[in-house]
């Protein structure tokens, strides 16, 4: 098993920068996941990872050892595409002990490292098919045993649930997990799935354009996010964003307005004083808003866009009075609000988060009313 370390690690293509000065360390038995969405860098640096690309600066060591010069298949990573990328003309059996057999490992040695793996991942019954013959999500934990047969230092994972349906999506990803508890190995896993990235990891690394926003562990990403783009990012329903200017009130409390309606929201506590005005974002989810047929104390008034039915809950959509974008509340069980009906919304402060000017998160605030 083996810790990886990036240290100062960029990549260029040509004059481009698509990964920026990255340093972390993973700790060995660790499943991190890489996350972010479409562009941020993230496969390319999986792909740095297993040697398949080469850092234009920059170190990389896997198990303490600098790797920039070591050949992919000498670096002891077995990576799990997202393609499978199955031989059809073989059976499972041969598929997963092909690797063995490329470098002379002997053939009962094969027999018993497949049925191993087999074993692991409730394949036994179907050693004998084809590619052709399975399921997606059946062929993905072929191309997962062919990784676990080899015994690799690391095990890589380039979006490999992306091609399954949602139902499968969800039954791999506890699969997964229940791999990584028993092989106690390290695991780096590729996503633009939020709802992967919080469900499997130990530790997540949140990317934007090259670079690290945020990492830490999901709940706290998704409790304390450093900035707007966290905050928008982690959560379904997203996290709802509504301009607010804040009114010193004394050195340590302020008043939030929205300026569009005139509405004062409540008084929120600061650890660090605010002199005079500021403009300042709210950061409220879905499930910490209230709503109301009429009007109520520190609301905002607002009309029904769009409700979708969702069986355990419903999200009610809600074009507010001089803003642009739709407010999105989240109610349990089933709602009988209408489209064009006109509602009043009372975000919960105490579950609020305030952003400066520059998207970055004000910490040390409280709800005082």
């Amino acid at each position: 098993m083996a810790s990886v370390e990036l240290k100062n690690v960029s990549k260029s293509f040509g004059k481009t920068e698509v990964i920026s000065d990255i340093s972390l360390k993973i700790a060995d038995r660790q499943l991190v996941v890489f996350v972010g969405p479409s562009g941020c860098g993230k496969s390319t640096l999986l792909r740095l990872i297993a040697g398949l690309e080469d850092a234009t600066s920059g170190t990389l060591s896997i198990g303490e050892k600098i790797v920039n010069d070591v050949p992919a298949a000498d670096r002891g990573i077995a990576m799990v595409f997202q393609s499978y990328a199955l031989y059809p003309h073989m059976t499972v059996r041969e598929n997963m002990g092909f690797a063995l057999k490329m470098i002379g490992a002997p053939a009962a040695e094969v027999d018993r490292k497949v049925r191993e793996a087999a074993e692991i991942l409730h394949l036994s019954d179907l050693l004998e098919r084809k590619p052709r013959q399975l399921s997606g999500g059946q062929r993905q934990r072929v191309a997962i045993g062919r990784a676990i047969v080899r015994k690799p230092d690391v095990f890589l994972f380039d979006e490999p649930l992306s091609n399954l349906d949602a139902g499968l999506r969800a039954q791999m990803r506890v699969e997964i997990a229940r791999l990584h508890k028993e092989l106690q190995t390290t695991m780096i896993y590729v996503t633009h799935d939020q709802v992967e990235a919080m469900t499997l990891a130990d530790r997540i690394i949140l990317l934007n354009k090259g670079r690290i926003e945020q990492e830490g562990a999901p709940l706290d990403l998704y409790e304390k996010p450093a900035n707007r783009f966290v905050a928008g990012f982690l959560g379904q329903p997203k996290m709802n964003f509504i301009d607010c200017v804040a009114t010193a009130r004394s050195q340590s409390q302020i008043d939030l307005v929205v300026a569009a309606q005139s509405a004062q929201l409540g008084e929120v506590s600061m650890l660090e004083p605010l002199a005079g005005e500021a403009s300042i974002t709210l950061g409220v989810r879905p499930d910490a808003i209230r709503i109301f047929d009429r009007p109520q104390p520190a609301t905002l008034t607002g009309k029904i866009a769009v409700v979708e039915q969702l069986g355990t809950t419903a999200l009610i959509y809600v074009k507010l009075a001089g803003l642009s974008d739709l407010v999105t509340i989240e109610v349990q069980g089933k709602t009988d609000r209408k489209p064009g009906a006109e509602v009043w919304l009372k975000p919960d402060l105490a579950r609020g988060h305030l952003f400066d000017r520059d998207g970055i998160r004000i910490s040390g605030v409280s709800a005082t009313a």
